[in-house]
């Protein structure tokens, strides 16, 4: 069996392993990864306890990737994110501290509770794979994805994404309530994002990154 079968194999494979953690939504797990493999950012727009957190978690350990998840709150500032510079007593010199941004999936968990300028330590990662602290420019891991999650604004406590921001995303999905048949399997305790088990690795998913940057564009399309 050539490469590029097996991983089109393991895509699949990881498509059903999905579909059995976010139950009853098939078309979000597929846009999902569909997103990732475009090399963008996903927005997921919903109520509290619809599974937005459990689809982030599950991706990443499906896709075997280094996951990160970050809670934005009111008082989080841009240096949680980004990273620190502290000082080594021994040497008399910084040395940069990495922040949460360098995982290759981060998960923005309500990403509109944090204030506008929180907010704005993404725009640099999400639009470059880079962020620039004390005027050093530090490379993001790769593959770089990042899930963010937001609550509906008529919730107290939550501000707008600036349009700057918004347009970093490439997709922005609403999961939705499942319906009857998988809510009792749910309240019957269905499966958790923990069962779950790597069914790639960063380098598959980068080659099927590459391959879909290949994907031919008509110019009439």
């Amino acid at each position: 069996m050539t490469a590029r079968p097996r991983i089109t194999a393991s895509l699949a494979e990881a498509q059903n392993q999905l579909g059995r953690i976010v139950l009853g939504k098939p078309r979000q797990v597929r846009l999902a990864l569909g997103c990732m493999l475009a090399g963008g950012h996903l927005l997921l727009e919903d109520v509290p306890g619809v599974g937005k957190t459990t689809l982030a978690h599950a991706l990443a350990q499906t896709l075997g990737l280094q996951y990160q998840r970050v809670q934005f709150t009111s008082d989080l500032l841009p240096a949680d994110l980004v990273g620190v510079s502290v000082y080594m007593r021994d040497t008399g010199n910084f040395r940069f501290h990495r922040g949460p941004v360098f995982a290759q999936l981060v998960l923005a968990d309500e990403i509109n509770r944090a204030p506008p300028k929180t907010q704005s330590a993404l725009l640099e990662a999400m639009a470059e794979r880079q962020v620039t602290h004390d005027g050093v420019t530090h490379a993001l891991s790769t593959p770089f994805f990042v899930i963010a999650t937001q609550n509906p604004l008529e919730q107290i406590g939550t501000h707008a994404l600036p349009e700057s921001q918004l347009d970093r995303f490439t997709m922005r999905l609403s999961l939705g309530y499942p319906d009857p048949a998988f809510e009792r399997v749910l309240y019957l305790g269905g499966t958790t994002a923990q069962e779950t088990s790597a069914v790639m690795d960063a380098e598959q998913v980068l080659a099927l990154q590459a391959a879909a940057s290949r994907v031919y564009a008509s110019p009439a399309l």
